[in-house]
């Protein structure tokens, strides 16, 4: 069959957990919850004018013909899984990248530098997050536009150019204003009066329905801009989910937070749930007295 190029989405979806859901389940169970969510992620991919062109082991690759739709499927295969519980009472979740751009089609599969970055794309992804690139994002609608945050410019490994990398706020209860469709069988949206108070000197910031997440770290386009030489430029994000909060770390020192009852969690490129009050330190141990601190209290 002949080559030819066309401009499409590329989407890597990636289950994660799967060697320990293996190492739990045994190999049998692990296995058809693997085939289950795939299968879910592939009816996503076909609701929304895609083509699956393989998956391998845990992950799915597919391909969209238009920015737009990529991104959309892309939400569209988070909340399939936010909303489903399959076989034993599982819970799946994914991570997943997006990118847009030239690709060579050939015999049912693509190929090419698009391919190759939006392998990468996904790989800064971690469970539950969609990443997406600057190429995506200038090619969506404004009102699509709004759910993505430039969190980082990344380098990728034998590329001479950095690339932007967007974090994709999919929240089912943003859906209506980018006909983003969840499965039929999807449960209602519960909305929450529940609120996130941040502190950082003297200013004060909120996270509830009406703002649903917000970045820290030293650079100027940051919400919080923090006053450390161990913050990264782009360090960790916030977010709201379905009536809960949580920090997503991206930096190179990780997060330290630490609870009113005075137990302490660090995380590096990964997310954590926050409860009740406390403090969040940018890239510093608690054990070594930081000054720039960030206050949280949910009421």
């Amino acid at each position: 069959m002949q080559e030819h190029t066309q401009h499409l989405a590329i989407v890597f979806a990636d289950i994660c957990g799967s060697t320990a859901m293996y190492d739990l389940l045994g190999d049998t169970q692990a296995r058809r919850l693997m085939a289950s969510s795939l299968a879910t992620l592939g009816m996503v991919v076909q609701h929304y004018g895609g083509s699956v062109v393989k998956t391998i082991g845990d992950e799915i690759m597919c391909s969209f013909p238009s920015a737009q739709l990529g991104l959309q499927a892309s939400c569209a295969m988070q909340m399939a899984l936010q909303n489903t519980v399959f076989q034993g009472g599982n819970k799946m979740q994914i991570r997943v990248g997006c990118h847009y751009g030239k690709v060579i089609c050939e015999a049912g599969d693509v190929f090419g530098d698009t391919v190759n970055v939006a392998a990468r794309v996904a790989s800064t992804a971690r469970a539950n997050q969609i990443m997406t690139s600057q190429a995506v994002v200038d090619a969506i609608s404004p009102e699509l536009k709004q759910k993505t945050h430039r969190i980082m410019s990344a380098e990728f490994k034998g590329k001479q150019t950095e690339y932007e990398i967007y974090i994709v706020a999919w929240n089912a209860d943003d859906s209506d204003s980018t006909h983003i469709q969840a499965p039929p069988q999807a449960a209602p949206v519960v909305q929450s009066n529940t609120q996130l108070t941040l502190s950082y000197r003297a200013q004060q910031f909120l996270i509830n329905q009406e703002r649903k997440q917000l970045f820290f770290g030293r650079s100027e386009s940051c919400d919080i801009v923090i006053y450390s030489s161990l913050a990264s430029r782009q360090h960790a994000g916030i977010e709201m989910r379905f009536g809960k909060f949580f920090v997503v770390d991206q930096s190179a020192n990780g997060t330290y937070v630490r609870s009113s009852d005075g137990s302490i969690k660090h995380i590096s490129r990964q997310e954590l749930l926050l409860q009740g009050a406390g403090e969040i330190s940018p890239g510093q141990a608690f054990a070594e007295n930081p000054t720039e601190l960030i206050q949280f209290s949910i009421r």
